[in-house]
């Protein structure tokens, strides 16, 4: 287990999947070389579909943007060691109607 302590920059996920965020991203940081970011997230994101059903999505790195719609409740994104998680169970637009 890493020693490196999280520190979450924004949320809205219960506390106790806050942990498991960063349990899992700790465990990944074990399993991988930090420069594989890409197994990393392979990592998490298995791991809370696994836990808390489909449709999560995760990005590790170390400089990304991104613009996306969340589920309530499943957000979070926090840095640990050297890089960035974003976790986050996706939801739908509202859907538009067509004009009749």
């Amino acid at each position: 287990m890493l020693e490196g302590k999280a520190f979450v920059e924004d949320t809205d996920m219960p506390v106790k999947m806050q942990m498991q965020a960063m349990a899992a991203a700790s465990q990944a940081l074990d399993l991988y070389d930090v420069f594989d970011c890409r197994s990393i997230a392979a990592h998490i994101k298995k791991e809370f579909d696994m836990r808390y059903g489909g449709g999560w999505q995760c990005v590790v790195g170390s400089n990304f943007g991104c613009f996306f719609t969340h589920s309530k409740g499943s957000f979070i994104y926090f840095t640990l060691e050297s890089l960035s998680f974003l976790i986050f169970k996706g939801a739908s637009s509202p859907s538009s109607s067509p004009e009749g």
